[in-house]
């Protein structure tokens, strides 16, 4: 089996730790039980390397022997064709993990991100750009509640259409927005408790605070 190596910036400020998308991949890789090891780019001073792996100069990147994949999601139905912890060996439940991935990322992240970034920002209130991307979050919520109240998981077992999906609510909730929305909700604290999120929750945090660690003794 070629060795996979998940690359992921070295270093990245307090508000979005916890949230970089490479814990998707952690995630995945730590379901599936595949081996892996992380490699880090740096946050400052994007290289031609850099770009040659990620043409936006983001992360995550994952390499799979020869094969170098970006985007999240691209990585995760990567790894859930390596895996039947990842996806469903069933076909039609196979085909509906993949539809309900990408549902995570063109219908329900395309409405929460702006919506989260927003809150970041601080940038809410009585305005017509916040009440806009509120209701089509809200919209958005509105269609997932019944969907998520009639099963389990999104096409039967746990799959990687789950870590998108729970990943992408994960941002909401940390800002209140699933208050209204208790099967959501539910959802989230359903997946985020499995122990393969924990780690790699955890094995993210512990990235970033190495990183502090060699700084500070660096400047000491």
């Amino acid at each position: 089996m070629a060795d996979l190596i998940l690359t992921t910036f070295d270093w990245v400020p307090e508000m979005p730790r916890g949230y970089v998308r490479d814990l998707r991949v952690r995630w995945a890789l730590e379901e599936a039980a595949l081996p892996y090891r992380v490699a880090s780019t740096p946050f400052g001073g994007r290289g031609a390397e850099h770009f040659a792996h990620q043409p936006f100069g983001q992360v995550p990147w994952l390499t799979d022997g020869d094969i170098s994949i970006f985007e999240s999601g691209a990585i995760l139905l990567h790894l859930g064709h390596r895996s039947d912890a990842l996806m469903p060996a069933d076909p039609r439940r196979r085909s509906e993990a993949m539809e309900w991935l990408f549902a995570a990322r063109n219908s329900v992240e395309m409405a929460s991100l702006p919506w989260a970034l927003m809150m970041f920002s601080g940038e809410t209130g009585d305005t017509p750009a916040w009440k806009r991307f509120d209701e089509f979050l809200k919209a958005r919520l509105q269609h997932l509640e019944p969907v998520l109240a009639g099963r389990e998981w999104l096409a039967a077992s746990f799959s990687v259409a789950d870590i998108l999906m729970a990943d992408v609510l994960r941002l909401v909730d940390r800002f209140d927005g699933l208050k209204g929305y208790p099967v959501c909700r539910d959802y989230v604290a359903r997946a985020t408790a499995r122990p393969s999120f924990v780690k790699a929750y955890a094995d993210q945090m512990a990235h970033f605070a190495a990183a502090d660690s060699a700084d500070a003794g660096i400047k000491s």
